[in-house]
């Protein structure tokens, strides 16, 4: 047999074959980039600076403790630690329980902390870089749908976003599901310009791995995807909806697969599935995080009852929860204007079914209300989950003024804006504290200042409509007076060193509260030294009532901790005929508990065990937890 002949020598050393194999992904990469569409030359360097800009507000001082969630960085060191642990999502070391999520996202911050060792910057890498691939996405989402100047404001309005710098400046999972579900909205765009239905599985495939990093809120998304594509699609009907069944079974097949196959493992050789009473994985997506969170106890509210951690707990579920106090500081600063954009640019739309532009109008429009009527449903949710609307908020308004630029000459478009810039400077202006942390003091005067100008620039634009250069100058005032605030709660978060659990503008008591109980969790040192010596002899450091006090002993050393009841307290796993085992067989002596807890299993070890908490006269103790330390 002849050998094969190529148009290119083998790489003689391995040098050669990097740099080779290099310049092949540059070229696919650039292939991929441009199959989008043509862009100016002015397009890439604006994107590119874009991108690092957000690369450095996601980064800069993105180290503390306060962005960290501790509970999920001790789940990732545990992952590091072996493929088992990888797989299973174990949160302790022994591999008795799992997190209470599944595995998806914190897999990449597993493999980060492999290679770099258990730095909390090594958490937050992969959100970094997450984060900013989200901007390039989004770029090259909107680019198909509205063109590249579009497509450069969505990238920068995502890049301003506060409660997406907030988010990514920590270890949360919501990075990944963002990035996965705006991947998932570009393949849509290209099936429903194209008809093809390959880029429609491959939306499928995205929204199945955006479940794995976030569970059912991955598929929130998926009426926007199926409305796009069945609306805007060339095709019959029949046709486009036989598609979107097969996306809509792809994406299940996808999402389940890791919970179908851990459910067939045999329960006695992997880790207990914490958020299930039945050792059962679907149990924990779909009811602990699931349905559950619409008229259960959530997960915090379980273990401040079982430890009284003060956790804090967000407003209760209205209509309008999403646009006041620190949510609506997170997120609503352009929602005002994202909904005028929307009504307006399918209003004036007279264009046929299949018009991209139109399409993404509904994507990002179905995407947005969507979300905001589940996070305003559920029975309580975190500050960086509205993240996950900023996507749509910034492609509904550079669509939104793209289009309107095009249709300048008609009434409608600076009549549209004008309405954007009030609505948006009186909401803002409403919204913004009277103090807070990094609030400017010139900023609500700026905002009725900047807004007068603009209006007046719309008024004069109106009246001289053939000049399309007052037309540009009124545009940019525009825009400038609806961005200045969600710009400097961006800063804000930035300068301040905000972290996901934090809002722009909270009190200075919030902030001082949140920071103290974050930190509270890195700060074992002293107490780990005490037990690593009191305990030399046991191969487990110690067993701690609910995972949540297990884990800074174990992102802290690495060593097993025994969580008893799982990130609430409430999970039955392990049995006090399983702790008796540990401490008959030496394995673990020391017990953190709460000495009033009514746990059948810690109640054994309260009345069986010697107290042995140790305080100063008058000294009041952070937590109410005492410590237990049983003979063999």
């Amino acid at each position: 047999m002849e050998p094969l002949v190529t148009d290119r020598p083998a790489p003689a050393t391995w040098p050669e074959f990097f740099a080779d194999l290099a310049r092949r992904l540059v070229t696919w990469g650039r292939s991929r980039w441009d199959s989008a569409g043509p862009q100016p030359a002015w397009a890439r360097p604006a994107l590119l600076v874009i991108a690092a800009a957000a690369a450095w507000s996601y980064a800069w001082r993105a180290t503390r403790p306060v962005n960290i969630e501790i509970y999920y960085a001790a789940g990732v060191r545990t992952m590091s630690m072996s493929l088992p642990n990888f797989f299973f999502g174990a949160f302790d070391p022994a591999r008795t329980m799992t997190l209470d999520k599944l595995p998806g996202a914190f897999w990449l911050q597993a493999i980060s902390a492999a290679l770099f060792g258990a730095h909390t910057w090594a958490l937050v890498l992969p959100q970094v870089i997450e984060g900013t691939a989200t901007v390039l996405v989004l770029y090259r989402v909107v680019r198909r749908q509205a063109g590249p100047a579009a497509a450069l404001i969505a990238a920068g309005i995502l890049a301003i976003s506060p409660a997406t710098i907030a988010l990514n400046r920590g270890n949360i999972s919501d990075t990944l599901m963002i990035l996965l579900a705006v991947l998932a909205a570009d393949s849509v765009t290209v099936a429903a310009s194209t008809g093809r239905w390959r880029p429609l599985l491959l939306a499928g495939l995205w929204v199945g791995l955006a479940f794995q990093a976030k569970m059912l809120e991955a598929w929130l998304i998926l009426p926007a995807l199926a409305a796009c594509y069945l609306i805007a699609a060339p095709g019959s009907l029949r046709q486009r909806a036989s598609h979107c069944g097969a996306m809509v079974a792809l994406a299940a097949a996808v999402s389940l697969s890791w919970m179908s196959l851990v459910t067939i493992w045999p329960a006695g050789s992997r880790p207990y599935i914490d958020g299930s009473t039945d050792n059962s994985a679907f149990q924990q997506v779909f009811v602990y995080n699931g349905l559950g969170r619409l008229d259960q106890a959530t997960p915090d509210q379980l273990l401040n009852k079982t430890i009284r951690l003060g956790i804090p707990i967000s407003p209760p579920p209205s209509w309008h929860r999403l646009l006041s106090g620190d949510l609506g500081r997170d997120c609503a600063w352009l929602l005002a204007a994202a909904v005028i954009a929307l009504i307006t640019g399918l209003a004036a739309r007279r264009t046929p079914r299949t018009d991209v532009a139109r399409a993404g109008l509904l994507l990002w429009g179905i995407w947005l209300l969507t979300l905001f009527a589940a996070f305003s449903a559920a029975a309580t949710i975190n500050t960086y989950y509205v993240a996950a609307l900023s996507p749509a908020v910034a492609a509904l308004l550079s669509i939104g003024l793209v289009l309107g630029w095009q249709h300048r000459a008609r009434i409608w478009s600076p009549l549209a804006l004008f309405a954007a810039v009030a609505a948006t400077a009186g909401y803002d202006a409403w919204l913004l504290p009277a103090s807070g942390t990094g609030l400017p003091g010139w900023l609500r005067q700026s905002v009725f200042v900047l807004a007068a100008v603009a209006a007046g620039c719309l008024a004069v634009a109106c009246w001289q409509r053939r000049s399309a250069v007052l037309a540009a100058a009124s545009a940019a005032l525009a825009v400038v007076a609806v961005l200045i605030v969600p710009a400097a709660a961006a800063a804000a978060v930035v300068t301040s060193g905000l972290g996901p659990f934090e809002a722009p503008f909270e009190s200075a008591r919030d902030t001082a509260r949140i920071a103290a109980f974050q930190a509270a969790g890195f700060n074992v040192q002293q107490s780990l030294a005490a037990l690593e010596r009191g305990n030399a002899a046991e191969p487990y450091l110690m067993a701690t009532q609910t995972s949540a006090l297990a884990a800074p002993f174990i992102w802290a050393s690495g060593q097993e901790v025994v969580p008893i009841g799982g990130f609430t307290g409430t999970i039955p796993s392990p049995t006090l005929a399983t702790l008796q085992h540990l401490i008959r067989t030496n394995l673990v002596r020391t017990f953190l508990q709460s000495p009033t807890t009514t746990d059948p299993r810690l109640v054994w070890v309260a009345r069986n065990c010697l107290h042995i908490t140790k305080r100063a006269p008058g000294q009041q103790s952070a937590l109410p937890i005492a410590v237990y330390y049983c003979l063999g």
